[in-house]
């Protein structure tokens, strides 16, 4: 079968059609406006494409996950429609009717929005139905980290990768096609579109030879990192003058406009659960607590906030008074009451936390927070543990709904959990919170291991 090239000019027809959908809409609603048509088309234009280039809006790639493209859709609708209203003040118009410009601007976001996913969909269902657009791959070095690449390539063939073979000079398998000395044949002749590599099985001077080769041939180059403990990073490349230096970004939280859209969504989520949830139910609650055993109806205990600055959790009391607190629960723990076990079951036992949201302490989704005890404990065995800290914690979280909840028996599953805290992190988005707040629910209803 061919490779179909058309990659190309998916980024030109994609930009031609969505200036096209602006200037259309436009002239339909805002034909009537008092203002200059032309001129506010040109700067209508000018705005869009500076806008996207700005915060990468084309910057979309075949492994680009449908979250960020979401979010990439959020922020470029969002700001360009305050770009369009600011228009009018700038200008001093009279707005004759506001509600055409808001029917401008809601089928604007509604149009791009659908062209922008069908187009998605229907790339992705032709390069697995059809093999289209397809590049070819190869893998130098067959490491643990490269065979779960070769994995990925062949498990989503929606990415458009085919991998035809291994490199190496130190290991010798069936799927090992030839040593690091054949690759530039072997690339030539098999129209190799990507080469990546395991750094650690080249030399500096092979390194060197290769990327000369890639770069005199046109061909992709590209390194894997190897991963023993926890590897969760987002490198950019920065310049200094023409020196490239290499920077992590650490997570999408730094923006200021992600950050406030996180904490006004945290906001209205907790007030929403605190007036119609928790108004009614933690009276029936605190009877139940009460009727069972003496002491509070809320446990309220210090835990490592963002930053690591002590914070105190509030939870409904489970358990009878005791003074073993920092001592995580244990399966059949006999500090837990009956009504304890089922506040535990049900997760009901954490509502009260959606106080914390409220006042700012923590967040709806977030690294869960540790006990004080574990905090000083792992951040000694797990190099990047503090790297939960950069954000505040949350009531649930990504290791949670992957399974990494309550007791910890092991170090591996304290690692797992900083391993999915980190992804949460780095690859953070409105639409992965919604994701999450919804498994979170599923698994209510389904039951987890280690809710006790």
């Amino acid at each position: 079968m061919s490779k179909g090239r058309y990659s190309k000019y998916i980024r030109p027809i994609s930009i031609t059609i969505d200036c096209v959908i602006l200037v259309v809409l436009s002239v339909f609603f805002l034909e009537e406006f008092p203002i200059s048509l032309p001129y506010f088309l040109v700067y209508e234009v000018i705005s869009w494409l500076a806008l996207a280039y700005y915060i990468g809006f084309y910057e979309v790639y075949r492994f680009t996950k449908p979250t960020e493209i979401m979010t990439l859709l959020f922020k470029q609708l969002f700001l360009f429609s305050l770009i369009i209203i600011a228009f009018f003040s700038i200008t001093r118009e009279i707005i004759f009717s506001f509600k055409y410009l808001l029917s401008f601007i809601a089928l604007t976001f509604v149009l791009i929005t659908v062209f922008k996913s069908l187009l998605f969909y229907y790339l992705k269902k032709y390069r697995i139905v059809l093999g289209g657009n397809y590049r070819n791959v190869i893998i130098i070095g067959y490491t643990k980290s490269s065979r779960n690449l070769q994995k990925l390539f062949q498990n989503r063939s929606d990415y458009g990768y085919h991998f035809k073979g291994f490199f190496s000079d130190k290991v010798k398998t069936e799927e090992v096609i030839g040593t690091i000395s054949e690759i530039e044949t072997f690339v030539l002749n098999n129209k190799i579109d990507d080469i990546y590599c395991a750094l650690k099985e080249l030399s500096n001077h092979q390194l060197k030879d290769l990327v000369e080769f890639a770069d005199y041939h046109k061909k992709t180059i590209k390194f894997i990192p190897e991963s023993n403990e926890i590897y969760a990073k987002n490198l950019k490349i920065d310049y200094y003058e023409f020196f490239p230096i290499l920077s992590l970004k650490r997570t999408p939280l730094n923006e200021p406009l992600l950050k406030f859209s996180k904490r006004l969504f945290d906001l209205l989520f907790s007030l929403f659960i605190l007036f119609f949830i928790m108004s009614w139910l933690v009276p029936i609650i605190a009877i139940l607590i009460k009727l069972e055993s003496k002491g509070p109806v809320f446990f309220k205990q210090g835990r490592p906030g963002l930053d690591e600055k002590e914070f105190f959790c509030y939870k409904f009391r489970s358990m009878k008074i005791n003074d073993k607190t920092e001592e995580s629960v244990t399966k059949n723990d006999p500090r837990i009451t009956k009504t304890g076990a089922f506040l535990r079951k049900s997760s009901f036992d954490e509502l009260p936390q959606f106080f914390n949201v409220f006042l700012g302490d923590m967040s709806i989704v977030g690294p869960r927070p540790h006990l004080w005890s574990h905090n000083n404990e792992y951040q000694l065995k797990i190099k990047k543990y503090n790297f939960r800290l950069h954000i505040k914690p949350g009531i649930t979280g990504l290791a949670q709904v992957k399974g990494f909840r309550g007791e910890i028996e092991t170090d591996d599953e304290m690692i797992n959990r900083i391993k999915y805290d980190l992804f949460y992190i780095e690859n953070w988005s409105l639409l992965l919170d919604l994701k999450i707040i919804f498994l979170t629910v599923i698994n209510i209803f389904k039951g987890q291991e280690k809710a006790y």
